[in-house]
């Protein structure tokens, strides 16, 4: 198992490796000029010269991707406003409109993105799993009916309506007003400031996890395994429960990594609607300013938590079906 895991993690590392070197010269290697596009139409040439030195614009393409990488690794120094400043490791270089060391910005924004994903992530897997599988235990009976039912409803309606509906009527007396306080100061500030986020994501979400856990356990409960532990006399609660969801786990993890990071980078519209300074929002706002060094950063922290999620469903998957790993 210790070899697969390690084959994985380097084929994580390449592919990560290969997404900064892409990243890299879709923004900065661009035919446009690049410091003239972060610093305006109304720049001096002065300052158009800075931004070049700062991004190492002035020197040949391998050397600056090396530059950079080599920030992310050990830190480098760079000027800035006529000083040199050390970028301590991992350096992502320099916000230009507030002079501030990009992972710095995405260091405050990230604490928000993953609070929202990883809280709504959970709503909508427990809920989503115990309702599927009720549905699939209960198969054809009125139970049944009214979870797809109620499930196809809700996914009929964008997403984008459901948040701004209950941002609108919810937030405004039967709902904590929607928040950001750090966990470390104060975790109840935390959990309701966020409390109207999670469930309009969890909620949603789970429409969906209701319909795959659902498929997913009928099938299970229709495998050569689960009919011998009821010739058995095994209880049917721990036939479902113990013998048929971890079969039927498989396939929902999947779609569970993958979602947590798809919703990691598409956070904007749950953000936006509720006022939570995380990942979506300070990228639009880069994006508004022409700041590519964050928005170089974002797009490197993007490709970060994907490989990273799909690394730890690559794990789970050895613990929850062991044939994987001797494939």
């Amino acid at each position: 198992m210790l070899f697969y895991i390690l084959r994985r993690l380097v084929s994580a590392i390449s592919v990560v490796f290969v997404t900064i070197v892409a990243s890299y010269a879709l923004f900065l290697l661009a035919p446009t000029d690049p410091a003239g596009t972060i610093c305006g139409p109304k720049c001096t040439p002065d300052k158009v010269e800075e931004i070049t030195k700062n991004l190492n614009l002035d020197k040949p393409a391998v050397t600056q991707i090396a530059d950079y990488l080599k920030g992310i690794v050990v830190g480098r120094d760079m000027e800035l406003g006529g000083t040199v400043r050390h970028c301590g490791a991992p350096c992502l270089g320099y916000s230009f409109p507030t002079s501030q060391p990009v992972t710095k910005i995405l260091g405050n924004a990230l604490p928000v993105t993953l609070s929202i994903v990883l809280g709504g992530a959970i709503i909508y897997s427990v809920v989503g799993l115990l309702t599927g599988t009720l549905a699939a235990r209960y198969r054809s009976s009125t139970l049944d009916r009214i979870a797809v039912g109620t499930s196809l409803v809700v996914n009929s309606v964008p997403y984008f309506v459901v948040a701004l509906l209950v941002a609108l009527y919810l937030t405004r007396g039967f709902l904590p007003r929607p928040e950001w306080h750090p966990f470390d100061q104060n975790p109840l500030l935390w959990a309701t400031g966020l409390l109207a986020a999670w469930l309009t994501l969890g909620l949603t979400n789970a429409a969906s996890y209701t319909r795959y856990s659902r498929a997913s356990m009928i099938e299970s409960l229709g495998q050569d395994f689960v009919r011998t532990a009821r010739s058995k006399g095994i209880s049917e609660r721990r036939v479902v429960y113990r013998h048929g969801v971890r079969a039927a786990l498989t396939p929902v993890v999947t779609i569970l990594g993958l979602d947590v990071a798809y919703q990691f980078v598409n956070t904007l519209f749950t953000e936006s609607i509720f006022g939570l300074p995380g990942l979506g929002v300070m990228t639009l706002r880069a994006f508004a300013q022409y700041d590519l060094p964050v928005l170089l950063g974002s797009v490197i922290i993007g490709a970060v938590v994907l490989v990273l999620m799909n690394l730890i469903v690559d794990i789970i998957y050895t613990v929850l079906d062991p044939r994987v790993r001797l494939g």
